[in-house]
């Protein structure tokens, strides 16, 4: 199966952190989801001939298992599925902080 590794630098002024949590800045889910599914995206587009757009994809799990501050340093982890998805894991710090699926929509 295809797989490849990116690196993300979380930036230490991230828009999004503002006000989650104040005092305590944790990057928003939908951050995480957004970068995972950016790289998900490049990742298909570089592959064989496709059928269909990525835009017509869904999330069909995905699961935050640890906070991320803002300056850490993220690998995005990206794996084809035996069933034509796309797993993704973020690990930061040793940890795995985000894990989930992309899928084909079905019609």
């Amino acid at each position: 199966m295809a797989e490849t590794d990116f690196l993300w630098f979380v930036p230490p002024n991230l828009p999004a952190c503002e006000g989650h949590f104040e005092g305590n800045p944790v990057v928003p889910g939908v951050v995480l989801l957004d970068q995972a599914w950016r790289r998900a995206q490049a990742f298909w587009a570089d592959g064989a001939e496709k059928e269909g757009q990525f835009s017509d994809w869904e999330i069909t799990q995905a699961k935050f298992l640890s906070p991320v501050k803002p300056g850490e340093v993220l690998k995005i982890q990206l794996e084809a599925s035996d069933k034509g998805g796309i797993r993704f894991k973020i690990h930061g710090g040793g940890r795995c902080v985000a894990s989930g699926l992309f899928s084909p929509t079905q019609p």
